[in-house]
Order: structure tokens, then sequence, then C-alpha cells
């Protein structure tokens, strides 16, 4: 079992708060990481309908039976669930007395901010990070990285990642917007997602999304709600500060797994991915997620920023600690060449000042160089980037 990262921030949690919540996509692992963490305490999962029952009939009893402390599993089924949970921490604060995990960040995240506030800490678990898989689990190209994704399921259990992401998507996500929001014909609704795959590592126009799919824009953004809120995509928001009138407001796409993106692009083997057009729209993908995994795993909250103006000045990703920025290009080639750097050029010379910029490169090759100003890292070795320049 390929131990997870957050693991430590989990359990020293457990001993502050009495509640703990973990949100995440299906199949993330979550329910693996508190079973290990928190054997000691009875497990329920209330996706089955009949313990689903007896929690919405009958919260008090329910509750009771579990005295000593439970995990439970999609709590987003039974939110009645928390406020009975709140007046039982209230009378007696003992950490670490029921660990939460829900798939559907919007609506936990609702419903446990009016019940549990200041009761619970917050966490957000993502499936495997380029950290956790390591060198081992980690053979083979990039490409297979772009193909495979990091869904638990498929590396612990070598699957094949098409075959994986096509059930995933079919059982997992089709479910869940669907008791998430009505959708009247499914077949528009897949065309919307990948199209929405097509579109990865872009700036969102739903606009035209809406106009391809033949939907309004009302409708466009209604799914690309319900596709945040099943931790699909992921929106990166631009650079706010004050620094341009010409700064670009809109926020570029992204998926939570760039293997779905793959399968969505109807990519199937490595050969392909190689050849396909969207590659190095893949493998931003991957780096800025594995940015949001770093900060995640962490127990910490999303900082990330894209900067990019109306003069086409651009930086693909930008980290924001108050006034120390950290500013990170990302290029799919296997060499390092003078364009990799224009954008951080330009980009300090915006933020001269106050703020303090320390700057990278992600990109495809191998080999990491140590320049004046800036680091270069090859993709495998990003974590350090990220911890060098302050992420």
């Amino acid at each position: 079992m390929i131990k997870r990262t957050l693991e430590p921030v989990l359990k020293e949690l457990a001993l502050q708060y009495p509640v703990v919540t973990i949100t995440g996509p299906r199949q993330s692992g979550k329910t693996t990481l508190c079973r290990k963490v928190f054997p000691h305490l009875h497990y329920v999962n209330l996706e089955a309908p009949d313990v689903r029952l007896f929690a919405v009939d009958d919260p008090r009893g329910f509750l009771a039976s579990y005295g000593d402390g439970v995990i439970l599993d999609e709590i987003q089924r039974a939110p009645g669930l928390l406020s009975y949970i709140q007046t039982i921490v209230d009378e007696q604060h003992r950490p670490g007395r029921f660990i939460l995990t829900g798939s559907q960040q919007f609506e936990v995240m609702n419903t446990v901010g009016q019940s549990l506030a200041g009761r619970t800490a917050l966490l957000k678990l993502l499936p495997f990070s380029l950290e956790e898989m390591g060198c081992v689990h980690l053979e083979g190209s990039v490409d297979r990285m772009l193909l495979s994704g990091f869904y638990p399921r498929i590396h612990d259990q070598g699957l094949n990642p098409t075959r994986a992401m096509g059930d995933y998507f079919e059982t997992y996500v089709e479910r869940d917007l669907r008791q998430l929001g009505a959708i009247k014909d499914l077949s528009q609704f897949e065309r919307f997602v990948r199209l929405c795959a097509g579109r990865t590592g872009q700036l969102l126009n739903l606009q035209s999304l809406g106009n391809d799919v033949g939907v309004s824009h009302s409708t466009a953004r209604s799914w690309l709600t319900l596709l945040e809120a099943s931790y699909i995509v992921f929106l990166l928001q631009p650079w706010h500060a004050n620094v341009s009138k010409r700064l670009i407001k809109s926020p570029k796409l992204y998926f939570y797994d760039v293997g779905l993106v793959s399968y969505l692009l109807g990519l199937e083997k490595e050969s392909q991915v190689s050849r396909d057009p969207l590659r190095g729209n893949l493998f931003e993908n991957l780096v800025v997620i594995e940015a949001l995994k770093y900060r995640y795993n962490q127990g910490k909250r999303n900082n990330l920023y894209f900067y990019r103006d109306s003069n086409g000045n651009e930086v693909d990703l930008i980290a924001d600690n108050g006034r120390n920025l950290s500013a990170i290009e990302i290029k799919a080639g296997s060499t390092v060449n003078s364009d990799y750097f224009k954008g951080l050029r330009s980009f300090k010379g915006v933020v001269t000042g106050s703020w303090e910029v320390a700057s990278g490169v992600v990109y495809g090759g191998n080999e990491i160089q140590r320049r004046t100003d800036t680091l270069v890292h090859p993709i495998i070795d990003c974590i350090q980037l990220f911890s060098e320049v302050g992420v």
C-alpha cells in the first residue's frame, strides 16, 4: 500500500479537533486512508441504503450506536447528521471522535461550514501525487503518466487505464452528477465533458462551450458547476493583484486527473499521446494539479493562480503567499531553450517593488539546472522545485 503524504497531517488534526472532514474525488483513497489511520474507529458507509435510512430516520439512535467514535463515509448522503454531531461535540469536546468523508465538495463544504464551523478541520485528498508514487511506480515515460493518470486503483491493481477511466466516468461521475442536478440529455452532457477535455489548459469560454454543444450559456455554467462539485474539473483563477488594467479575467480549465482527460480525448496508447496536438496541455494539466496536491497534502489551502495580460505575456502558475510569489513556467519540451524564460522575465518586470518573486521551470527533460535567477527541474522532480521556490 502506498503511503499517503496527508497521513501525518490527518493524525495531528485528529488530536486537536473533535471532527475532521476530508473531501476529494471518488476513488482518490479517502476511505483507505481513514481506515488505516483510525483502525480503532467504527466504519460506516452512508452509500448503503439501509444504513442511510437508519441515519436519516433516527439520527440520535444512529450516532448513539457509535459512542466511541466513527468514520462516516460519504457524509453528503445524510447531511442531517451534522446538526446532531454538532450537539454531541459541543457537549463533550473529545478530539478525533468523528471522521467524515465526502466526494461532493460544494455540498459537503457548505453543510459542514454551517453546522460544524470551528469544530472541524478541513482536508482535501486528491489521487496519488508523483511524490507518493515514487520512482518504483513511475517506470516509463511522461506519456505513460499522461495516459494512466493517478487514481489509486489503476496503480494498485495494475488496471488498463483506458478501461478503468471509462468505468469511472460511467459509474461514479454520471451517477454523482445525476444526484447533484437534473441532466435531461446524458449524451449531450457527455459531449460537453469531452469538449471541456479538449479545452484543458485554455481560458474558459462558456459561451463557446455552450454553442458547440447546443445548450445555453446558463446550462453550460450549471454543468460546469456540477463538474467542479464532483472534483472533475478545476478552474485556475487569474492572478488579480492590481498591477495592470489589462489583465485577463477568465479562469483556465483543468481536470483533477490528467488520465481522465486522456480518456475523454480518446487516447488509448502512449504513442497516441506523444503525437497528440494537446500533449503540451496535458503536461501543463499534470503539473498544475501536482502543485495543488503539494498544497493539499500539507493541509494547506489553494493559493494557485496564473498570469496573463492582454499583450499575451503569461506565466503558467503563480503561488501567492502574501508578498512572496512563486512564478513557474510549464513546458512539455525535453530541451531547455531561451523561450522558457520570457514569461518569467516579463512578470518580474511587472511586479517590481514590494513583491519577492522566486521563479522556476518544470519541463519534460531529465536534467536539473540552476540558472542565475531561475530553477529548472524535470517533471519527476517538480515537488523539489515547489519546495525550493515556496509554493
